[in-house]
């Protein structure tokens, strides 16, 4: 699983040819999450508040290159960091 992005201890990645709906993981200590990417909310595991904040937050601002991403994931090409 590729990592695309690392920012305030959160590791951000995704797999290649992964289910739908266009998701990414975000990883920080002990804890997983899944966050859709078209409607910026937690679709699996969890995180901290303070911290679910910050990703969603990100992932506002980086939608185009994640959905970006997805499709290279969906093809099996290099993914953008």
């Amino acid at each position: 699983m590729p990592q695309i992005s690392y920012f305030l201890g959160v590791i951000i990645r995704m797999f290649y040819r992964d289910h739908n709906p266009p998701h990414f993981h975000a990883f920080y200590g002990n804890f997983e999450a899944i966050i859709d990417i078209e409607r910026n909310e937690l679709i699996g595991g969890a995180l901290p508040p303070r911290v679910l904040g910050l990703v969603t937050e990100w992932a506002s601002l980086h939608k185009i290159e994640l959905m970006e991403n997805w499709d290279r994931a969906r093809r099996k090409e290099s993914l953008v960091a």
